[in-house]
């Protein structure tokens, strides 16, 4: 988990060697290995390094091709540099060490921008090309490292973290309050803006070519939605599945160092820790070493797993190391807001902080979750539209029967007509029906508005809202697939990835995930529903493929956990701060009785979920108010 800043002058004029400097200074948690710059007359770079795979131990950036013409910077790891360095060492390219970043580099120098049709990964690079004064800036498919930018007046500056595009003295600290506004009402619209006025994300699975005029981001990457599956019959299926599933795990363990796998008791992280065991066991874990670990939570709440993930480590014959939950103090989130001029992170996601100070202490610098496991095995309903789209009466029938056998007739008949008559019939009604429920979800008034938010606040939001659904809709050939390209895009997964890896960089941790791999995601978007959701079964291909690999009770497992327990307390010791400080903290955005009126529902209320999270979002925004307030009163002063 590096760390990468930059800046380029393209009005001809030098730039400071002091500037790259503050930029790196201001994210040195990125760089535990050493922190190393490299500035050519206009061009100025900067590279934090965490050495985690065994060919990071080569490397040393920022890089120059042997003639000096191109210059990078990465953040991240190829995902197969085997298959890649062959591919290269095949077209004559002599390759100066077996780095990540030299691979890219020269793949860069053989292709231009097409290159990342060439390779695949976690990365996160700028690649600056004197001769046409243009620089490449890219991202991987699923965004699993960040990238932000800014453009003023011909000088373009990019880095892994906001904190370091603040560090440039041309930079304001203006807040962006269109997107605070979705922050605050919980409800995440936009992926390219940040909570600041002129810094910008690059969004995942996008390119943009920098030069003197500017610079028009473009995909250069999206899923195969006519793809084949990855076996000929349907039997075969799990199996191939399982091959997928089984390199991308030993892809995601590439380490110097031992790998850590946290473990819930789930079946996404479970099935991670049984294959990563079983390729130590044979001889094929690319780590000297596997560490599993998992939260001590044995209180009978629905966030208490122990008994799962203890049943795991039996059945594989691993050890887990049990960490208590970490519960910080709020002072915790202020602190964060300051120091990353950033959202703080939700409460639930603190919990894994000594969970994972534990894993750096023995030794690890990756950690393999399994985020977006939900997102991409998981099934919807929507196979009774896909049935009755190919005119598969028989199927429709089937699964109807199926249905009605786990969750009885009436739910049976609601769900074909839900998710399968009204789609194909009248498809318009089907997505009115299915954003009043996310109204109802987000807890708004009649009107759309958020009853927490001032009426300007929500005159942006409802801005916001329109703009996004004006946005063109994709033709799909299925209907979860639309489904799973609108999760694609998701303005809240992509943010909460976001913060979480910075969780993990700043604990000196690199996180990665199989599930969150081209492979997988591609592999999602070939599966109908039925080979993922059947009755009250979810994740079937998943689980036929995991038999004799995980204990019988995680596998019959219908539970998930929930959280709020854990953040509950929190809340609870709030209560006065959500009556006056916040409302005062927040007093142009919010509105003071329809935040209190939140803050009853969720007392009322304990066990919805809904109310937790919004709070806590709320939470986190006022730490970044005041963050802003303090950079105000800061500058006024000087």
């Amino acid at each position: 988990m590096s760390g990468i800043a930059g800046i380029v002058r393209f009005d001809g004029g030098p730039t400071e060697p002091a500037l790259v400097e503050r930029m790196t200074a201001a994210m040195s948690f990125r760089g535990p290995d050493g922190i190393r710059h490299r500035v050519e007359g206009a061009v100025a770079l900067g590279h934090c390094l965490l050495r985690t795979t065994p060919e990071s131990l080569d490397e040393a950036q920022p890089l120059a091709s042997d003639d000096g013409r191109v210059l990078l910077v990465l953040d991240g790891r190829v995902a197969d540099p085997v298959e890649l360095r062959r591919e290269l060492e095949g077209r004559g390219v002599r390759l100066r060490d077996r780095s990540d970043a030299e691979l890219v580099l020269r793949a860069y120098e053989l292709w231009g921008p097409d290159c990342l049709r060439r390779f695949d990964g976690d990365f996160a690079f700028f690649a600056w090309d004197a001769r046409s004064r243009t620089a490449l800036c890219a991202r991987d498919r699923m965004g699993n490292r960040p990238f932000h930018y800014h453009w003023r007046d011909g000088v373009f500056a990019f880095a892994s973290d906001l904190r370091a595009l603040h560090a440039l003295p041309w930079v304001k600290r203006e807040l962006n309050e269109g997107f605070l506004a979705e922050a605050l009402a919980d409800e995440w619209l936009s992926r390219e803006e940040t909570f600041w006025t002129g810094i910008v994300r690059l969004v995942a699975a996008h390119r943009m070519v920098v030069g003197a005029n500017g610079s028009t981001p473009e995909r250069y990457w999206s899923p195969d939605l006519e793809a084949p599956l990855p076996a000929r019959k349907e039997s075969d299926l799990a199996e191939a599945y399982l091959v997928i599933l089984t390199e991308e795990v030993r892809r995601a363990s590439r380490s110097h160092a031992p790998v850590a796998i946290e473990v819930s008791g789930g079946l996404d992280s479970s099935a991670l820790f049984s294959l990563a065991a079983r390729l130590e066991a044979k001889g094929s874990f690319p780590a000297p070493g596997l560490e599993g670990t998992t939260l001590l939570i044995d209180d009978g709440s629905t966030a208490d797993e122990l008994d799962y993930a203890r049943a795991v480590a039996r059945f594989v014959g691993q050890p887990l190391r049990e960490v208590p939950p970490t519960r910080m103090p709020q002072e915790w989130y202020r602190e964060r807001a300051e120091a990353f001029l950033d959202f703080p992170g939700y409460r639930n996601g603190a919990m894994f902080v000594d969970l994972r100070r534990e894993a750096r202490s023995r030794g690890c610098r990756v950690v393999v979750t399994g985020e977006g496991g939900d997102q991409w095995l998981g099934g919807e309903r929507t196979s009774y539209a896909e049935a009755l789209h190919a005119g598969d009466g028989p199927g429709f029938l089937r699964l109807l029967a199926t249905d009605a056998r786990t969750g009885g007739p009436r739910r049976a008949l609601s769900n074909a007509v839900r998710h399968g008559l009204l789609p194909v019939l009248s498809p318009g009604l089907g997505m009115a029906l299915r954003r009043a429920a996310r109204r109802a979800r987000r807890r708004t008034e009649a009107d759309g508005t958020c009853p927490w938010l001032s009426a300007r606040m929500n005159s942006l939001l409802l801005e916001r809202r329109q703009r996004k659904s004006s946005a063109a809709r994709p033709c799909v050939a299925r209907e979860g697939q639309r489904l799973q390209l609108e999760m694609l895009d998701d303005p809240f997964s992509a943010h909460v990835l976001e913060v979480n890896e910075r969780l993990n960089a700043s604990l000196g941790l690199e996180s990665r995930s199989p599930y969150l791999s081209c492979a997988i995601v591609q592999l999602a978007f070939a599966l109908p529903e039925r080979l993922r959701r059947s009755g009250e079964r979810n994740k079937l291909l998943h689980v036929t493929a995991l038999e004799g690999l995980l204990p019988r009770l995680v596998l019959d497992r219908r539970s998930k956990a929930e959280f709020s327990p854990v953040v509950r307390p929190q809340l609870d010791a709030l209560e006065d701060a959500f009556d006056r400080a916040i409302p005062e903290a927040l007093r142009e955005w919010v509105d003071p009785a329809g935040l209190q009126r939140l803050f009853r529902t969720y007392v009322e209320h304990p066990t919805k979920g809904g109310p937790v999270w919004s709070l806590s979002a709320v939470l986190g925004c006022s730490e970044v108010g005041r963050a802003a307030a303090a950079a105000l009163r800061a500058r006024d002063v000087k």
